[in-house]
């Protein structure tokens, strides 16, 4: 049994700040990379961010000094902070986890928070 739970999309203006959070509720399996991605009407899914089990961090350059990724491990939560945000980052936002059990790793997908940036 698997389930990824975002919370913490809504309504912000131009240079707010909104703090997003995943838990992830896994049974027999290992956290490796999780990760936030983004989906606008009419755009494809991109990568934001994302954070190994090491905790390196990778994210997509029209966010860098302005998104920050953190995770949690005791809690099997990933956060993502967005400060200054701009109405180009309006869009649903999507927690992705990659789950491990033995040699096998598959990625698992949260529902989507609505985030929307406008004054």
């Amino acid at each position: 049994q698997v389930q990824l739970v975002e919370s913490g999309g809504g309504l912000v203006q131009p240079g707010g700040s909104l703090r997003l959070s995943c838990a992830a509720s896994v049974n027999a399996f290992s956290i490796n990379a999780m990760g936030w991605y983004r989906q606008a009407p009419g755009k494809q899914r991109e990568l934001v961010a994302a954070i190994n089990s090491g905790g390196s961090t990778n994210y997509a350059d029209s966010v860098k000094g302005r998104f920050t990724i953190s995770r949690d491990n005791a809690k099997n939560t990933v956060y993502l902070q967005m400060n200054r945000l701009k109405p180009e980052d309006t869009a649903v936002y999507y927690c992705n986890a990659g789950l491990v059990r033995g040699p096998y790793e598959n990625n698992y997908w949260g529902q989507g928070t609505q985030v929307t940036v406008s004054s």
